[in-house]
């Protein structure tokens, strides 16, 4: 039986139109679109600045960077893994929903993958509004007004680090609409002023040759050797976001739009390597402190322009790793590798969804990256090392994909071979940053790993050690206590949120806190579980009466996109079953809407807590804890399932790690339940 939806997004945003086109410019190319502030800027700082480059390097340099965005962009995420979307959603953790049945193994990469990029989500914003609001100093008045101290371009930054994300509540449709033309800009004035230079000294073509990529590599003039990749990666750190925001924008509207935003790319870098190779040996350029070509490039008058658009770019760069963080998260909660959180959905499109605690978190992470490093230059070395572990994993899960969901055997290897190397090398070369800055990066990714850890585990412990009673050889004291009108009635509705899956089982805990735990007596009891697929916008729903009209087993299946609103749904349902008679008329007299055939609901929340006295590892033991310890701050059940606003009773019980399918075994450790569940309100 089907939950109605208006399933609005998928199919106008499955189609190529203009207005489209200028959101999944706003929304998608933030991150990628802003490399040219930096790569360049990066690869010279590396190589001992312009004073220490040659012909051949420049070349040499554009051509990694081409071949680095084309094979790695252009044919790995665009042409390859936008193929692999669970219904329209892209990123590292739909891909795992697609392959996890796969092997178990799998989770690692997942893990690894979606904590790295995460961390990333935290640099992003940080490096790429510094070095916009650097490029001030470009300016002779503006530099003159900054000074020669950082703060005050540190108070800038922070100022537009705090406004983007102050209105990240309102959705990204609304975002990418505004964000959209503002980016379309930005790229035709890469382009322009790209080709402008590229004029003046055409040789920079050359750089198309991969030939000049793989001398350069080996070239004395090269004095990085392959650690320049560090710097060359930096040009596509988007790719990831990009795959990460598909499901925001729609497949189609990245392929349409993707040739142009690469053309824009490439030839600003043509048009920066021109305008170095012009300018070898100044001396007046060896002089300048962290010298900027893509800025210098550019005729003076027309720098404040570039400056101002590239603050604008650098916000929206911001932008397109929050909303991918927003993605990431989301599903990596509905994969029970997250705490579950809140999640808004400010428009009733497809992807469009906001995070209350994941942007408190950015934004402080934000901030504290930028107080820390204190310039663009510093926050480059923490910057690129995360993103190139989550394109390894990114492959690893992909290479799956094609091996044993598509049967692509062969293209499968290739693929990882291929990709694999390219990035293992990144992944080598980036690791020269770790004493510069990228300790920050694997620091964030630690931290986030160990969460997904502890929640993950901590959810497979409650799993192993949850015990399951017949439903049926209960029903007969159900039946009692439903008819028992010497006991008040506590509500007409009693629900409680039900993890099992076999109809014919219910968890012990919930008949406990039903029949012995302060006796429960309602007029119907609801057992709802949700079961999460991988549909996004499906919403069915599967009923069990065992021959009653008072008890009621419901399966929720929600699509992973769908608000978990139960108390919301659960409404509906009773209303089409007394439609169809098959639940009574429960005569609620009293409201101010007048009498109504629904009753008052009652939702029971079961949480579990670990005794002094248990047979868990240490380490279980510490995991079962912290994940208690994480979901009090993250939040609750309640609030998970839309029910912080219904009436609610919460009970704590203990963790009983003595499971037996005989229920004569289990009958006789009830008498020491209620000791240890003293023992559990003693250890709250």
């Amino acid at each position: 039986m089907e939950l109605k939806k208006n399933n609005h997004g998928l199919s106008t945003r499955s189609k190529f139109s203009f207005g489209m086109f200028l959101v999944t410019i706003g929304i998608v190319y933030g991150d990628i679109g802003t490399s040219p502030l930096y790569v360049m800027k990066s690869i010279l700082e590396g190589n001992g600045g312009i004073g220490g480059a040659d012909e051949n390097f420049i070349i040499g340099s554009l051509s990694l960077v081409i071949w680095t965005i084309t094979l790695l962009t252009t044919v790995k995420y665009v042409l390859i893994a936008m193929k692999a979307d669970n219904d329209g959603e892209g990123g590292i953790f739909s891909l795992y929903a697609l392959v996890k049945n796969c092997g178990k193994w799998l989770i690692v990469p997942a893990m690894i993958g979606g904590a790295a990029l995460l961390a990333d989500g935290v640099l992003t914003p940080a490096v790429t509004v510094t070095t916009a609001v650097e490029g001030l100093r470009s300016i002779e008045t503006m530099n003159r007004m900054l000074g020669t101290g950082q703060w005050k371009v540190i108070i800038i930054t922070l100022t537009i680090i705090g406004l983007l994300f102050s209105i990240q509540h309102a959705g990204t449709s609304k975002i990418g609409k505004a964000f959209g033309p503002a980016m379309l800009l930005w790229f035709s004035f890469l382009g322009l002023t790209g080709a402008w230079n590229v004029l003046a000294h055409p040789i920079v073509f050359k750089a198309f040759n991969p030939i000049y990529a793989i001398q350069i590599l080996l070239s004395p003039a090269n004095k990085m050797g392959f650690m320049i990749l560090g710097s060359v990666f930096l040009a596509t750190t988007g790719a990831e976001a990009l795959y990460s925001d598909m499901g925001h924008v729609g497949r189609n509207n990245v392929y349409f739009s993707w040739p142009f935003v690469k053309t824009c790319l490439i030839v600003n870098y043509l048009g920066q390597g021109a305008w170095i190779i012009n300018n070898l040996g100044n001396n007046e350029l060896m002089s300048i402190e962290d010298m900027n070509p893509f800025f210098l490039m550019l005729p003076p008058a027309l720098r404040p322009v570039a400056v101002l658009l590239s603050a604008m770019a650098a916000i929206i760069a911001s932008q397109a790793l929050i909303t991918g963080s927003y993605t990431l998260v989301s599903e990596a909660i509905l994969l029970d590798l997250l705490p579950h959180l809140e999640i808004k959905y400010p428009a009733d499109t497809k992807g469009q969804l906001y995070i209350g605690l994941v942007n408190k978190v950015l934004w402080i992470g934000c901030s504290a990256v930028v107080l820390y490093f204190r310039s663009g230059a510093r926050i480059e070395s923490a910057y690129g090392l995360a993103i190139t572990l989550t394109m390894l994993m990114t492959t690893v899960l992909l290479w799956n994909y094609l091996f044993a969901i598509k049967g692509r055997k062969v293209l499968s290897f290739i693929m990882l071979a291929a990709f694999g190397g390219i990035e293992t090398v990144f992944f080598i070369s980036s690791l020269g940053k770790f004493m510069h800055g990228g300790y920050v990066t694997v620091f964030l990714t630690l931290i986030l790993l160990l969460l997904e850890i502890v929640w993950f585990r901590g959810t497979a412990v409650e799993k192993k050690y949850a015990t399951s009673l017949k439903m049926r050889k209960h029903i007969d004291s159900l039946n009692e206590l439903h008819d028992d009108e010497d006991l008040p009635l506590l509500a007409h509705n009693l629900v409680y949120m039900d993890r099992e899956r076999d109809p014919e089982l219910i968890d012990r805990d919930t008949l406990y806190s039903i029949l012995d735990k302060d006796t429960k007596r309602a007029q119907a009891y609801w057992f709802v579980n949700v079961n999460v697929i991988n549909e996004p916008y499906t919403m069915t729903y599967d009923l069990e009466t065992y021959d009653t009209d008072f008890i009621f087993r419901i399966w929720l299946n929600l699509g992973f996109k769908c608000p978990q609103k139960v108390n919301v749904y659960l409404r509906q349902i009773v209303q089409d079953m007394q439609r169809r008679g098959e639940l009574p008329a429960q005569n609620k007299k009293y409201s101010i809407y007048g009498p109504s055939d629904i009753g008052t609901f009652k939702f029971c929340i079961i949480h579990k807590s670990v005794t002094k006295k248990t047979e868990l590892s240490a380490v279980d033991e510490f995991l079962l804890n912290a994940k208690y310890a994480i979901r009090s701050v993250a939040g609750s059940r309640e609030k998970w399932y839309g029910l912080d606003t219904s009436s609610l009773i919460v009970e704590h019980v203990p963790l009983i790690t003595k499971v037996s399918s005989d229920d004569r075994v289990i009958e006789r450790l009830e008498k020491n339940i209620k000791r240890a569940e003293h023992e559990a309100e003693d250890s709250k």
